[in-house]
């Protein structure tokens, strides 16, 4: 399956509202962007981590290892957000 066939599939049904199409712009523009910050942010810190232990550097090897959960907690933030936009949806459209 390819990678739009797998968003239509687990994306939002934006069809139970008004002027869904403003909002699958912004959903989307926002879920891109912090996915895409987030998957950075693991590459940047998983290896300043690396080069901070391989250095001696503990002070760093800490951040950057702290960086990295941070990183990895809004990754998974960031895609619960897409259930949580659902189920917002769902809830809205039988009320």
């Amino acid at each position: 399956m390819t990678i739009p066939g797998l968003l239509r599939l687990v994306g939002p049904d934006f069809g139970a509202l008004g002027g869904s199409s403003q909002l699958r712009a912004i959903v989307g523009a926002l879920l891109t962007y912090g996915l895409i910050t987030a998957v950075l942010m693991i590459v940047v810190c998983s290896a300043t981590w690396a080069i901070g232990s391989a250095q001696g550097s503990w002070q760093t090897a800490s951040k950057a290892k702290v960086g990295l959960f941070v990183a990895i907690g809004g990754a998974t933030l960031t895609g619960g957000a897409l259930a949580w936009a659902n189920w917002l949806l769902d809830v809205g459209a039988t009320l």
